[in-house]
């Protein structure tokens, strides 16, 4: 069966029902159909927040055979239940880029699924449609004022580097030429498109607390220089408020359910390579509220999204989690391990063993947040015991708790042993998070400890751009906001060729991009895609609709 299949086999409840789960009120729903609602913000109760617990899933460098960390969030979501906990997961909404192109959907798989999936991954409430409206309307008012004779704030459009975006992967409008046809038509001008998970809006509405500081961050977003050198931000154009009104319902996180009836809070899906990669902080925050284990993820592998989530989000938001489950699949580490992508449903030790480096080094950089880790080796029904027994036998002889989570074939019953390896972490008590960085540390520094800890790196060097970059930084006074990294997920270096767990190279910072309104700063490593595009044959290929409105084709 797929994904779908197993989907539409099961008869979902009521979301009221759900609700009642976690005593959210019928009156606090805000409705939209049957099976989904918004929630208000007014359900955040930060006493709750102070005593419940967070879990963080992550995964090792990501392969083309996939990890799965959303299918083992929302497994070990339903596991916990099984063992009487009260528990909810908080995930990331899925981009239509993905879904229509080659990853697929992004609601889990088998019998680890959130539902209902179709609407999930497509459109679901429209929250992505009202982050590219609002992110399209500050580029409209942007080129309104460069073509202004009366109101003109003087922008040198050659300063100007805000996009617009859609939500659809389409490498023609990587570049684009505006302003065409004539005087009244605007300013000639070079721009483009960036897919919407990768707008600086998306990551704004991710780490807001509430509508006040939504606004204020959307004032901040830096939009260019004036011709005498001056900066110019959102706000001096008065975009602020319409943006954040567009902004409104989009802010509110959104509840749906796990296949067993279970709640799941989905909102807000930034890039982890090249934005922070993790859900809202008001979802968070909100789950946190209503559960006692909140199951939350972050994109990529642990260098990207996990680091991500720990120094910019937790400190942004003053977030403690308990523990990290460090997602793990035998097919990627034999991956790691140098075998090729067509053998890996085939048993190779050999492999296995090269590749577990790549998980080791992730497992030590849990470590260096005073955070403990559980290795989840996420089952594929091609794992044979042997390959099993080298993950067990090297996570008891290095003092990790390890638990196989067959959740895509067994839903929460799969993940009943991931999910008391995990309480029994969080119930002894012994973890004191604390990030890898201060955000006042010198933006360098800050940036070569993430290489070296993190990523293995012996060394960063600086292009003469990026140089540039540092001294305007500390010329707008922004040195002292933390880093989200743009570096390629395939790899621990910024080589997306260099696979398991390279040691003593160099990353490269070509230049280094200012999100002022989001609240941080993007060295940019290799060359990083905003506007992927479709394969020879893309997904949307295969998804139809019948005369009776049946959706078919989306996994």
């Amino acid at each position: 069966m797929t994904d779908l299949d197993i989907a539409k086999s099961v008869q979902p409840k009521q979301i009221a029902e759900i609700a009642k789960k976690v005593n959210i009120p019928f009156d606090d729903l805000e409705l939209y159909g049957k099976y989904k609602a918004k929630l208000p913000h007014t359900l955040i109760d930060e006493k709750k927040v102070s005593k419940s617990n967070l879990v963080l899933v992550s995964a090792v460098s990501p392969t083309p055979a996939g990890e799965g960390k959303t299918t083992i969030s929302i497994g070990l979501t339903e596991g916990l239940a099984k063992i009487k906990k009260k528990a909810i997961a908080v995930l990331r909404e899925p981009s239509l880029g993905p879904v229509f192109g080659i990853k697929g959907g992004a609601t889990g798989g088998g019998y680890s699924q959130v539902l209902p999936m179709e609407d999930i991954n497509l459109h679901f409430t429209g929250d992505f449609a009202a982050i590219e409206k609002a992110h399209n309307l500050l580029a409209a008012i942007i080129d309104n004022n460069i073509q202004s004779k009366t109101y003109s704030l003087n922008i040198d459009p050659r300063t100007v580097k805000w996009k617009r975006v859609m939500d659809v992967n389409d490498r023609a409008l990587r570049q684009v030429i505006v302003g065409l046809g004539g005087n009244t038509m605007g300013i000639p001008r070079e721009t483009g498109f960036d897919i919407t998970a990768a707008s600086e809006v998306m990551a704004i509405l991710c780490l807001s607390k509430d509508l006040e500081d939504l606004k204020k961050r959307l004032g901040n977003i830096f939009v260019g220089y004036t011709y005498d050198k001056k900066p110019i931000y959102a706000k001096y154009l008065k975009a602020q408020g319409a943006m954040a009104a567009l902004l409104k319902d989009a802010l509110k996180p959104n509840l749906v359910q796990t296949l067993e009836g279970n709640p799941v809070i989905i909102h807000g899906g930034p890039f982890a390579n090249i934005a922070q990669g993790t859900n809202t902080v008001m979802a968070t925050k909100m789950g946190m509220s209503l559960a006692d284990y909140t199951v939350t993820e972050a994109g990529f592998g642990f260098d990207l999204g996990g680091e991500k989530f720990l120094d910019i989000k937790c400190q942004s938001a003053d977030l403690k989690p308990k523990v990290v489950v460090l997602t793990a699949t035998i097919r990627a580490l034999k991956y790691h391990g140098g075998a090729h992508l067509k053998e890996l449903t085939f048993e190779n030790l050999e492999a296995l063993r090269k590749g577990l480096p790549n998980l080791e080094k992730h497992l030590e950089n849990v470590l260096k947040f005073n955070l403990k880790p559980v290795i989840a080796i996420n089952k594929f029904k091609t794992d044979t015991n042997a390959e099993i027994k080298i993950i067990e036998d090297f996570a008891k002889e290095n003092g990790y708790k390890v638990a196989i989570a067959d959740v895509w074939a067994k839903g929460g019953e799969g993940a009943i042993d991931l999910a008391k390896a995990v309480t029994e972490v969080v119930e002894d008590n012994k973890t004191n998070f604390k990030p890898l960085y201060k955000w006042e540390r010198p933006v360098e520094e800050k940036i070569l400890t993430i290489a070296k800890e993190i990523y293995g790196a012996s060394a960063v060097e600086y292009t003469a751009k990026a140089k540039k970059d540092l001294r305007t930084i500390t010329d707008l006074h922004l040195d002292r906001l933390p880093i989200c990294m743009a570096k390629t997920q395939k790899s621990l270096t910024d080589d997306p060729k260099k696979i398991g767990r390279p040691k003593d190279f160099t990353i490269t910072v070509r230049e280094i991009e200012i999100a002022a309104g989001a609240g941080f700063l993007i060295p940019i490593t290799g060359t990083m895609m905003r506007m992927p595009g479709l394969p020879a044959h893309p997904a949307s290929e295969k998804i139809d609709i019948d005369k009776d409105g049946v959706i078919t084709g989306l996994f």
